[in-house]
């Protein structure tokens, strides 16, 4: 079905971009093989570290007169195979598109290139005072693939996710034509929205050039405070009841001690306080103290109430390195303590929450497989890590089959969904189809036909 590139297609894209920046065979790292964790592996014939929209669209262009497949990639952090080579091909990496074009404060947006980072597009504003509210625990993701996942993070409760602050994007299709989606307008109602299609389609519609970001003022005043629980069930029973408060929480986050002990060991400093089973984080912004205090005092009276031991104020600067970079740790920490690691990365509604995270632990018990878990719980996106521990390669296999089935079909029957923000790619798509159906499946095939009539586009993934 696809083209294989040859030396002849090779020394084409040598005319389309200088040499220094194409790789070939043994000269294409292993890192561009898989992902974060690693669960497939496949090269790309040709690795292209791309600079421009005008790049990218002349090779899509040849790309689709010769029908060889691509896949774009950022910093590869994913979890699902997303970005991983399948079918061989061109791998174009939008690292070094890492430009912020613009800041416009009269629009409150900016402007950058997909190989940006979370992490330095956030500096950047905030040294503006201005606020870009996605936050995912993975801070060196590029901001292109936190737009093709969607991606949610832990200020999702208040602020929502990354589709909530997508303006405007610039994307190549398939064929090597450029297309503008949106723009600076805060409403559009002008036909389809075809740039909320492109976000969280994971790479398989068109590549992501540019994007045009909303932001909005950053708060001049926030508290976190941290609550331990003697038990894992008094920790996430509290869940619901602070939700219900209808406090205005930035986030809400759920620690369990195994997790946190896993992250004190592999940051070799200590968390503020490991005496418990399980742990609440709860972070309050506004413009001022006042504009908040009510908040937080009236979530600590019921935190107490229902079971907190105790709540501290994360508030001198040693306590807040130590709790946000153990919490920013846990999957690598987590990772670290495994021979092989997968990841359910499960969204159920808020009222689920406390059920859902005690459910797996009935399975871990019933099929014999370690499952540490940390996760948003102020929006119901969980992280549960399957560990392998040494395990012989069946085994594993057999029991991350058996724990997948169990947590995603109770998953199903509280209608939650097969994944909150790390995406289908090639690992979950399974799940996929039985959660939406062959209908459904069908409407997004038909999609992907529109986009990409030769299915040219990270081939293999999501559908």
């Amino acid at each position: 079905m696809y083209k294989k590139a040859d030396q002849k297609d090779i020394a084409y894209l040598r005319t389309l971009v200088p040499a220094d920046r194409i790789f070939v065979g043994e000269e294409i790292s292993e890192d561009y093989a898989h992902d974060e964790l690693g669960g497939i592996s496949s090269k790309p014939e040709v690795l292209i570290n791309v600079l421009s929209t005008e790049e990218v669209s002349a090779i899509m262009k040849y790309a689709f007169g010769q029908c060889i497949p691509v896949v774009a990639r950022g910093s590869g952090t994913d979890l699902v195979g997303a970005a991983v080579a399948l079918e061989g091909g061109i791998m174009l990496c939008t690292q070094q598109m890492n430009r912020i074009l613009e800041l416009d404060p009269d629009n409150l947006t900016v402007t950058v290139e997909p190989g940006v980072l979370l992490m330095e597009l956030q500096a950047y504003v905030e040294e503006r005072d201005f606020f870009y509210p996605p936050d995912p625990g993975e801070k060196s993701a590029t901001i292109g693939g936190n737009i093709s996942t969607n991606a949610g993070g832990m200020r999702a409760v208040k602020y929502g996710v990354t589709r909530d602050y997508v303006h405007g994007l610039t994307v190549v299709l398939p064929d090597g034509s450029v297309e503008q989606l949106g723009g600076k307008v805060v409403k559009n109602s002008s036909g389809y929205d075809l740039k909320d299609l492109v976000i969280g389609s994971e790479g398989t519609l068109c590549i992501i050039t540019q994007a045009i970001l909303k932001l909005i003022p950053k708060p001049s005043y926030s508290v976190s405070m941290l609550f331990p629980f003697e038990t894992m069930e008094k920790a996430i029973e509290s869940v619901p009841e602070i939700i219900r408060s209808k406090a205005g929480l930035t986030a809400i986050e759920y620690m369990s001690l195994d997790t946190i002990i896993s992250a004190e060991q592999f940051l070799g400093k200590k968390f503020p306080d490991t005496n418990f089973a399980a742990y609440i984080l709860l972070t309050f912004d506004g413009n001022n103290e006042d504009a908040i205090k009510d908040e937080y005092k009236k979530v600590s009276e019921l935190c107490i109430e229902h079971g907190a031991v105790d709540g501290y104020f994360v508030d001198t600067d040693e306590r807040k390195a130590s709790v946000w970079n153990a919490r920013g740790a846990f999957l690598e920490a987590i990772k670290a303590t495994t021979d092989e690691m997968d990841e359910c990365d499960v969204v159920v509604p808020k009222n689920r929450i406390a059920d859902f995270i005690k459910y797996t632990h009935e399975v871990s018990r019933e099929v014999g497989i370690r499952l540490p878990s940390f996760g948003h719980a102020g929006d119901g996106n969980l992280h549960i890590y399957l560990c392998r521990d040494s395990m012989p390669e069946q085994e594993w296999k057999n029991k991350v089959e058996k724990t997948f089935d169990l947590l995603y079909a109770r998953a199903r029957e509280y209608h939650g969904m097969v994944s909150g923000e790390h995406g289908i790619g090639y690992a979950k798509k399974e799940y996929l189809a039985l959660q939406v159906g062959e209908r459904q499946l069908a409407l997004m095939r038909a999609i992907k036909e529109v986009f990409d009539p030769k299915h040219i586009l990270n081939p293999g993934k999501v559908i």
